[in-house]
């Protein structure tokens, strides 16, 4: 017969403010993750296990739940996060330039993070602001009627 392994117990200093806010019920697993994100900048595999631990759930199941929603990341994000639509009206109006734009500036593709964690480029497929397109929203500051170089100038404003 064979034995089951467990995991060893991880520890992860950066949540001990955290996970005690927290009661131990599964209910909370969606906001206990949006804090440790938070804190952390992504949910990495140490986080994952710590969560099950603290709501006694399977680390599948965080793992289903991480993996489902575009709004967790798997791996560190940029301190400064440049998302820009690729919504039809931002599309028309120059959103693929745009990219390519930032893109260049920072070198790196969508989807991925600078080598120093400054930043990270992000297409979205819409953030409901048309009527102001083309749309780029960096650290959760929303920027209409971009041009690609006012998206490079506002690049090097953060450096």
């Amino acid at each position: 017969m064979k034995r089951r392994s467990k995991s060893p117990v991880v520890h992860l200093p950066e949540l001990d403010g955290v996970l005690p806010r927290y009661t131990r019920e599964e209910s909370q697993l969606i906001p206990l993750l949006q804090e440790i994100q938070d804190t952390l900048g992504y949910i990495s595999p140490e986080a994952m296990q710590v969560t099950a631990r603290h709501l006694n759930v399977p680390e599948s199941s965080v793992y289903g739940v991480v993996t489902f929603y575009s709004q967790f990341y798997l791996t560190r994000q940029g301190r400064h996060k440049v998302k820009v639509c690729q919504g039809t009206a931002c599309h028309v109006r120059g959103a693929v330039e745009i990219i390519r734009a930032v893109s260049a500036r920072l070198g790196i593709k969508p989807g991925e993070t600078t080598e120093d964690f400054e930043f990270s480029v992000e297409r979205v497929a819409c953030f409901g602001s048309c009527a102001l397109a083309p749309v780029v929203v960096i650290d959760e500051k929303v920027y209409g009627n971009v041009t690609p170089e006012m998206a490079v100038r506002m690049l090097d404003e953060l450096v």
